[in-house]
């Protein structure tokens, strides 16, 4: 078996498995009265969430995760869409491993789902990433059940990427009868003051929360919004609407790395449900 081994553990959150363990536990206990666990009865298409550091943003990333695992939805497959950081591989990809591996254990990729997708493939694509590498230990900490992942980096996020990933994702699920779980990482807006940080994101905030990918993607071009995974969120939206007319989606929690340690300039940190 071919296994990713971590890149960021260590940087982004603590390499030890104890540690690790203990820090998402303290994080969850800090927000657990927040969560809008009322949520967790409805039908999950997936979530947006955040990929910093731990310590800046799993107190808005917990907030998905635990209405997850309150939900007691079995989910086949969670596919983790981020943003390709790194400039490696294609303009879309899968990875070529068999398996991640983090310090709270090993997860397959759903390799049968990986194929039927066709898209192109790139090791390097991954190896050096973390905004997709971050969201598996959430996933490991909070559910007891059996899963797989499917990784997908997009380099180029346009509107027509997001329709292609998320016609694929659908076929592929009714093909392989496998209940899926889209997770599209992002963070907000860059080094901005919180003023013009929420300011901006709200405009983004609005079309996520009216469903609407291409609006999205347009608004964060027209107003030089630096949310850094809006083509992964379009994917998820686009998505919803296509296996469901009564799709929703909720804002969980809304923050910046200034609440962590004050700054001037801070990154901007949200997660989402979408939902029916």
């Amino acid at each position: 078996m071919k296994i990713r081994k971590p890149y960021v553990a260590g940087k982004f959150y603590p390499s030890n498995k104890t540690e690790l363990h203990n820090l998402i536990s303290e994080i969850r206990k800090t927000e657990l009265v927040l969560i809008k666990l009322n949520l967790a009865k409805y039908n999950i298409f997936g979530g947006i969430v955040p990929h910093a550091g731990y310590i800046y943003s799993a107190f808005q990333a917990v907030h998905f995760f635990e209405i997850l695992k309150a939900s007691q939805q079995k989910f086949d497959t969670f596919i983790i869409i981020n943003p390709n950081h790194t400039g490696y591989g294609k303009e879309i990809s899968l990875d070529t491993n068999d398996a991640w591996k983090t310090p709270l254990g090993i997860t397959e990729i759903d390799t049968e789902f990986n194929e039927l997708l066709n898209l192109p493939k790139s090791e390097e694509a991954h190896k050096y990433e973390h905004s997709g590498e971050v969201i598996l230990p959430f996933l490991q900490y909070s559910l007891n059940h059996n899963f797989k992942i499917v990784p997908i980096t997009m380099s180029v996020q346009n509107y027509y990427n997001a329709q292609l990933i998320a016609g694929k994702l659908r076929m592929a699920a009714l093909k392989l009868n496998r209940k899926i779980c889209i997770i599209a990482s992002s963070d907000f807006s860059h080094y901005v003051s919180p003023e013009e940080g929420k300011r901006k994101d709200e405009k983004a905030i609005s079309e996520i929360l009216n469903l609407n990918p291409e609006k999205l993607i347009n608004t964060i071009k027209k107003n030089h919004i630096s949310m850094c995974g809006y083509g992964p969120v379009a994917v998820l939206l686009e998505y919803a609407n296509s296996v469901s007319d009564n799709s929703k989606a909720e804002i969980l929690k809304y923050g910046n790395s200034g609440e962590v340690y004050p700054s001037e300039k801070v990154v901007d940190y949200a997660s989402f449900l979408i939902y029916e």
